[in-house]
């Protein structure tokens, strides 16, 4: 899924490919990440000259967290669940409104090994992305290890995000 290589020059990755894009636009971006705990995050300060366009990430991995770091009402969550649309989207526009940044992406999943209880299967993501008060969440069904799960998500988003980016802003 993340396109990884390297030239001569650089490695490239969709983490680079992101924070060139935002550069180029003047655009900064936040997360808010689940159940990957900072991983796309660290995908994107992992590329130099990323805190130009960077802000931060709020790692969520509780309902309490996601309710007072994000601003999520818990009925939101209670009534849809922590791995649903509803939840990523929510998750995604807290991000936004609490930065003040130009887009922001959130990630919440089921990562296992074992299940949460809920009927939802181990390697179901959502990955919502907002942008201008609007936001959209995909759903994700990732296979693997626990840890193979987190990378498959947190790269994703990163595509994911960069994608809505530049149909928004050509």
């Amino acid at each position: 899924m993340n396109r990884i290589w390297k030239t001569e020059t650089e490695e490239y990755s969709t983490g680079v490919e992101l924070i060139r894009f935002l550069k180029q636009r003047s655009l900064r971006i936040a997360a808010a990440e689940s159940c990957t705990a900072g991983l796309a995050a660290a995908l994107l300060a992992d590329v130099p000259g990323a805190s130009g366009v960077f802000w931060g990430a709020f790692v969520c991995y509780t309902a309490g967290a996601k309710t007072s770091m994000l601003g999520i009402e818990s009925a939101v969550l209670e009534k849809y669940g922590l791995v649903s649309a509803e939840c990523a989207g929510a998750m995604a526009l807290g991000a936004l409104k609490k930065s003040g940044v130009d887009a922001a992406f959130s990630i919440t999943g089921l990562a296992g090994p074992g299940g949460d209880g809920s009927q939802t299967p181990v390697g179901t993501v959502w990955i919502a992305g907002a942008l201008k008060g609007k936001v959209d969440a995909v759903k994700y069904h990732f296979t693997g290890p626990r840890n193979e799960l987190r990378q498959k998500a947190a790269r994703t988003a990163l595509e994911q995000i960069l994608k809505k980016l530049k149909q928004e802003y050509r």
